[in-house]
């Protein structure tokens, strides 16, 4: 049974794929620190931050508008991560799992937004 924000599948992939990038960004060069770094990271925070915030929303379109939100910062971040292996900052093979979950993210941020515009 979902009670908290914290109970949706999406918020929780959310925040491991946070937990993930600031993993990640720890190895990127100290010159990206207010660049490629802190861009990445506020990305990863938003993702989580929108499901939680939608989740506590009374009205169908306040909902769905903060999952847009997310996952528009899962795009974000995807984007991110793409430069980020283009830069030589991350492995071919970080950023391929990383786009592989993060699409899954996507799909169950989709659901969940089409299960709030559902509902009456």
């Amino acid at each position: 049974m979902i009670r908290n924000f914290s109970d949706l599948e999406a918020w929780q992939q959310a925040h491991q794929i946070a937990l993930a990038v600031y993993k990640i960004t720890q190895k990127y060069p100290r010159d990206e620190i207010f660049g490629l770094t802190s861009q990445s990271r506020r990305s990863a925070t938003s993702i989580g931050a929108n499901i939680a915030e939608g989740f506590s929303r009374n009205t169908k379109k306040d909902k769905v508008h903060f999952y847009a939100m997310a996952r528009g910062s899962l795009t974000e971040l995807q984007n991110h991560i793409i430069l980020a292996r283009d830069l030589g900052y991350v492995t071919a093979d970080i950023c391929s799992d990383f786009l592989k979950n993060s699409e899954w993210t996507i799909r169950l941020i989709t659901v969940l937004a089409r299960s709030a515009s559902d509902k009456s």
